[in-house]
């Protein structure tokens, strides 16, 4: 059975809802799927001051907890166009990983979260692909698999990159129907490539 995780950071909880409804299509589509945090970077005092609230009760991975997986969803926060710091701080601690080579030939995908329209969706799913390279994963995007990215009915995130959601600058939006909808069409396309890869290793 393809092993995968579920990988994010959120501040406010929108990439946990987001990550949580990933982690359930994965699981519908037969993946042995569980959920995990990046390591927190800010302090408690930071946090408070900026309203966050409490942490889910997730689990925070480890560097060496990714070998042990076939596949990774990644759902990561924009800030100034591209990962949020917690998330380049866990890939930045993955270097005796590499030098192993240890995660060559895993699979990953992107889910993306930002405050606006034009926050840098693309742009941090292009920024994260270099951490792919440099340790041979290979990404797959989620292309146009559902109809539903075309729609230009209403305000909505994602794109062939990956699913996503947008949280209005003050954070008060919370993750529409139709970007849930994506996000489980995104998590089951990758669960099927997951699948098929490790059918045919």
């Amino acid at each position: 059975m393809a092993r995968i995780a579920v990988i994010y950071y959120s501040l406010y909880g929108h990439c946990k809802v987001l990550a949580e409804r990933a982690l359930a299509a994965a699981k519908a589509d037969g993946a042995n799927a569980e959920i995990y945090q990046v390591p927190e970077t800010l302090s408690e005092e930071i946090l408070t001051k900026m309203h966050a609230p409490p942490k889910a009760d997730h689990p925070v991975i480890t560097t060496e907890k990714l070998t042990e997986f076939d596949g990774y969803i990644f759902v990561i926060p924009t800030r100034y166009g591209r990962a949020v710091g917690q998330f380049s701080a866990f890939f930045d601690a993955t270097g005796g990983l590499w030098a192993k080579q240890a995660l060559s030939k895993k699979l990953a995908t992107i889910i993306t979260s930002t405050g606006t329209q034009h926050g840098g969706q693309e742009t941090t799913a292009l920024t994260t692909l270099p951490f792919f390279a440099h340790h041979g994963i290979i990404f797959v995007p989620l292309g146009y698999a559902t109809p539903d990215l075309m729609n230009m009915d209403q305000i909505l995130a994602g794109g062939p990159w990956g699913a996503g959601t947008l949280a209005a600058a003050d954070g008060s939006r919370q993750p529409s129907e139709m970007e849930l909808t994506i996000t489980d069409v995104h998590a089951k396309h990758f669960t099927g490539v997951v699948k098929q890869f490790v059918k045919g290793a």
